[in-house]
């Protein structure tokens, strides 16, 4: 596993990182810490003597911008950030390869291209970043890359450790390859003992129109094929269940009347869960995306505890049939 571990100093951040000891993570793996440095405004002008050692190795202006930058006292508080980071994960995950990275510019587009060009297979981010303002005008990192990484993205939220109380997990399923490879996902980390995961599918059944309720047969017709849906739904869990217990796992299935983003997060909280596992299923269109927003989006904003949401890698250039790249 390639793991990509953005992080920035906040609680949030923090949290994040402690919550990877319950991800279920393997022995070994390799892990980069990336910290980016937002350059609001220009630094100090550089000195005679900086500018010349600067443009020696600098490729025109724009590269001489690069290096100054590189070494300004933002990016310099920002490796630092990373180090420790990067110090804490290796303590806990010894046998893992372990590198940090510091860069300025756009939190969004440097962890979304960092994540590209060294293959990622995960990004972890906290569920918030340092500053309430930043997150007012500019969105979410978190939730900007739900729908823009190219790889799974896990939205971490910490908890109380309490002695002896099992990791326990939430996998919704929808029928569609990613939430398949969230199921594979789940089956392949490294859990403790007595680890329990509930496979859920959440189902909105058909209602008749007003008209349709006095007319017999339609009624007829919706009962029968919310019935269906039901049990392909049951169906669809059950043999989500079996894979995970032949890995060992204590695996039940359930399913749920309702709208899935509110259903989850409740389940979650009732249940105590530490983590739900959602494929990226995602919208075709960016304009209904906007306008209806998505399930993994929802969940990830509103749950308690930590939203994994699984996307199968594709090769660049192309998409893997779910509107995702």
């Amino acid at each position: 596993m390639k793991l990509l571990i953005a992080y920035d100093g906040s609680r949030c951040a923090e949290a994040a990182l402690d919550d990877l000891t319950h991800a279920g993570l393997p022995v070994k793996g390799e892990a980069a810490v990336l910290s980016v440095a937002e350059v609001w405004l220009p630094p100090p002008p550089p000195s005679s003597l900086e500018i010349v050692e600067l443009a020696v190795t600098a490729k025109g202006p724009l590269g001489l911008e690069r290096k100054y930058m590189a070494g300004s006292e933002a990016v310099k508080d920002a490796h630092q950030l990373a180090a420790k980071a990067a110090a804490r994960f290796r303590a806990n995950f010894p046998a893992w390869t372990v590198k940090h990275e510091a860069v300025w510019g756009s939190p969004n587009w440097e962890i979304f291209s960092q994540a590209r060009a060294w293959n990622a297979d995960l990004i972890v981010v906290g569920s918030h970043g340092r500053t309430a303002l930043g997150r007012f005008f500019l969105g979410s990192i978190s939730q900007w890359l739900l729908n823009e990484a190219r790889c799974s993205v896990r939205v971490a939220r910490g908890k109380i450790d309490e002695p002896d109380f099992p990791v326990r997990l939430i996998v919704g399923l929808d029928g569609s390859r990613n939430a398949d490879a969230a199921v594979e996902q789940v089956a392949a980390r490294n859990w403790p003992e007595k680890s329990e995961v509930r496979v859920v599918v959440v189902d909105q059944p058909l209602e008749p129109t007003v008209v349709g309720e006095f007319i017999p047969a339609i009624t007829h017709s919706v009962a029968e094929s919310n019935a269906e849906e039901s049990e392909n739904s049951r169906k669809l869990a059950e043999d989500a269940v079996q894979k995970l217990r032949a890995k060992g796992l204590r695996a039940e299935a359930l399913v749920k009347i309702g709208d899935p983003k509110h259903e989850l997060v409740k389940f979650a909280e009732d249940w105590r869960a530490d983590c739900i596992f959602l494929g990226a299923t995602g919208l075709t269109s960016r304009v209904e995306k906007f306008l209806l927003g998505s399930v993994a989006g929802a969940v990830a904003a509103r749950a308690h505890c930590s939203v994994e949401i699984v996307r199968k890698k594709s090769l660049p250039g192309r998409t893997n049939g779910n509107g995702d790249g």
